[in-house]
């Protein structure tokens, strides 16, 4: 990732929460996992930046869901759009990539919990799979 400031920007579909990062993004990461299935109807593909780097406007409609004993997810309370997952250390957040402007400028890096992936679907785009989470060394700036 280039070291560079960059501003990226998006929201949920209806428009009542949007965000602008300042900084660096992460590639994007596809998570099979199955939480992640459920709550966009897929699997996910996200980014991430600094919590400190992310800000949103239309905080009054986004909702905070407790998915797991150590996240929430951030959805749009108007039209459901999936739009970020928080982990409880707070060192950076998770964007879903489909909610960015384009163009991001983003590549996918690898695709992770694809032990968990469904059967309607094959992953053949030759980018690294892990049965669970991403290396470390993805969070690169982030961290």
């Amino acid at each position: 990732m280039s070291t560079a400031p960059t501003t990226s920007s998006g929201g949920c579909l209806c428009g009542a929460v949007t965000y602008a990062v300042t900084g660096p993004l992460r590639p994007v990461v596809c998570c099979h996992c199955e939480q992640c299935r459920k709550s966009s109807g897929h699997y996910v593909a996200a980014s991430a930046s600094k919590i400190d780097n992310l800000h949103i406007s239309g905080e009054e409609s986004l909702s905070w869901y407790r998915s797991s004993a150590k996240a929430r997810r951030g959805f749009c309370s108007t039209c459901g759009s999936n739009l970020f997952w928080r982990p409880d250390h707070q060192r950076y957040i998770s964007i879903m990539a489909g909610t960015l402007e384009r163009p991001t400028g983003l590549a996918t890096a690898c695709h992770i919990y694809v032990d968990m992936a469904s059967d309607y679907y094959s992953l053949a785009d030759g980018l690294p799979q892990h049965g669970e989470d991403y290396p470390d060394a993805l969070m690169g700036e982030l961290e």
